[in-house]
């Protein structure tokens, strides 16, 4: 999990998509750039959630990836906190209720990420 920019909120990576990428790539290049994460990544989403940004409603769509090396250095290094939770910890840690369900009901081991 990440700290949001603004409020610093715990929050997953996340950003707007990215022209010819896929949903599932860009989550893996916001990953690197918001947390400094490097993985594999299961391609199909599996869920949303909606979060207000600038005035805004915004639906995300969830990718899991599964991590294999952890940067110190990367683009937001410094501007966000990130830390590991665990699936319960996570969702409440999470304003947004329907993100927290997501974690909740996450099960790595049902995807063999």
């Amino acid at each position: 999990m990440i700290t949001t920019l603004g409020s610093n909120r715990w929050i997953l990576p996340k950003g707007w998509p990215i022209r010819g990428h896929t949903p599932g790539e860009t989550a893996q290049q916001e990953a690197w750039e918001e947390a400094g994460v490097r993985g594999d990544l299961h391609d199909a989403c599996i869920g949303i959630f909606t979060y207000s940004k600038a005035g805004m409603t915004c639906v995300a769509m969830v990718h899991p990836l599964k991590v294999k090396t952890l940067k110190q250095t990367y683009p937001e290094a410094g501007q966000r906190r990130r830390k590991w939770f665990g699936r319960k910890k996570a969702a409440a840690a999470v304003r947004e209720a329907d993100l927290a369900q997501l974690l909740l009901q996450f099960d790595p081991k049902a995807l063999r990420l």
